[in-house]
């Protein structure tokens, strides 16, 4: 997962805004549409990197289409040291 985390957040162009993402999540968990307007970054761009995260078992949302609310998984909860880590080093 270590290494998952390091590749989806840092290595990729989207790195940068899936932090953003994920901090963001980690306060409290939000739909694509809020997390568009407090983050000011496109909706479609939020909705894909969601997808990434997700794909990546990141992230997990509450399975309602449109207004899924997403929140980090209990899988990334168990690396949140790393997740913290990484966050640093993007600063």
């Amino acid at each position: 997962m270590e290494a998952v985390l390091w590749y989806v957040l840092t290595s990729t162009r989207g790195g940068a805004n899936r932090i953003r993402i994920l901090r963001a999540l980690d306060n409290r968990p939000r739909n694509a549409n809020k997390l568009a307007e407090e983050l000011e970054l496109d909706y479609k761009t939020v909705r894909h990197h969601l997808e990434v995260l997700e794909d990546n078992d990141i992230l997990t949302d509450s399975g309602d289409d449109y207004g899924a609310v997403y929140l980090p998984t209990d899988r990334v909860r168990n690396y949140w040291d790393t997740v913290e880590q990484i966050m640093e080093a993007a600063e």
